[in-house]
């Protein structure tokens, strides 16, 4: 086990006095402030040496904005998202499977139509974007976009839950939107784990998002544990079946509803990926669709359309979220902040 932490020399005591001591606490520097990055730094190591799969739960996905197609200087530079769309297309090249799993919030905490949130929202689209168009074009690169498309490797999943009405009379103090949500009897589940599992074999959980507040170091302080267990390590004979594997296989029958296939053993498989995000797909199906019915499982496909080329479009007929408003892409309104990255 390992503790890693997103912390700089003016919220604790015991850094080095002197910046040109930084590197060998492995601190780095800036206007002789000492930062403590290693949360960053355990999720690309981590990405990089990974192998099969990684599945990750958090709050907020976005960076990499030096790769998107726009607002490329906005200032979300926190490599994560660009290490995972490498890695797939380093494995594509090399012609051996591997996947992502991403579950974040149907929208992010907050109204979903403000401009707070509509402004994350656009964010994290350009980071899907841009994550897609690097697999499409490994795929075009070695000829195998007219085989696979980029969802064979990526999907972006949220959850939500449907219940059938229970007989209770709907409360008459209750305001227009929970009246409309009480009626459709839809909810979001609201995604606050901060975490990522790679392989089977390791964890990373603690507190940061995945976004440039919590990763660069220098404004909210966070922390986070990173471990595996040496009995149940990756090999090129067997696969890891240790509390991570546990945890990972609990958190999917959880999500789905109970039954675990033989196919999620082998969450890179194109079999596995294609099975999970067809029920995500159905279950979203379910959540959106007027008449309301009972939902077994919880894992929704987040609801976006991504083409096989790596387009990510709203789906059709579906542009903003159900009941509660908002463009499910998102919305920017040109105002210089850093807040929402």
């Amino acid at each position: 086990v390992k503790v890693f932490r997103s912390i700089d020399s003016t919220s604790v005591k015991g850094f080095p006095d002197e910046p040109r001591d930084a590197t060998s606490k492995n601190l780095l520097c800036g206007k002789n402030i000492l930062i403590d990055m290693s949360i960053h730094a355990a999720y690309v190591k981590a990405i990089r040496a990974a192998q099969n799969f990684i599945y990750i739960e958090n709050q907020y996905f976005l960076g990499s904005s030096y790769g998107w197609d726009s607002y490329r200087d906005l200032g979300a530079n926190n490599l994560i998202p660009m290490e995972i769309a490498l890695k797939i297309a380093s494995k594509i090249r090399a012609n051996e499977r591997f996947a992502a799993y991403i579950l974040v919030p149907m929208w992010p905490e907050g109204v979903p139509t403000s401009t707070p949130t509509q402004r994350i929202l656009f964010w994290q689209q350009k980071t899907m974007q841009m994550m897609y168009e690097t697999i499409y074009k490994a795929l075009v690169e070695v000829g195998l976009d007219t085989k696979y498309e980029p969802q064979d490797y990526l999907n972006f999943f949220c959850l939500g839950n449907r219940e059938a009405a229970d007989g209770e009379a709907a409360s008459n103090t209750q305001g227009f939107l929970q009246a409309l949500s009480q009626k459709s009897r839809r909810f979001m589940i609201y995604i606050h784990s901060k975490g990522m599992i790679v392989d089977d074999e390791y964890v990373i959980i603690g507190s940061a998002n995945i976004n440039q507040r919590s990763l660069e170091g220098t404004r909210d302080t966070e922390i986070a544990m990173g471990a595996y267990q040496p009995r149940h390590t990756l090999t090129a004979r067997s696969r890891p079946h240790g509390q991570i594997y546990g945890y990972r296989k609990s958190l999917w029958a959880e999500h789905v509803g109970g039954g675990l296939e033989e196919c999620f053993e082998r969450p890179e498989s194109v079999e596995c990926v294609r099975r999970v995000r067809a029920i995500g797909e159905q279950n979203w199906r379910q959540f959106a669709a007027e008449t309301v019915t009972e939902m077994k499982g919880h894992l929704l496909k987040y609801p976006v359309e991504v083409d096989p080329t790596g387009k990510v479009r709203a789906l059709p007929g579906c542009a903003a979220f159900p009941d509660v408003g908002g463009n499910i892409l998102g919305s920017f309104i040109a105002i210089q902040e850093n807040l929402t990255i």
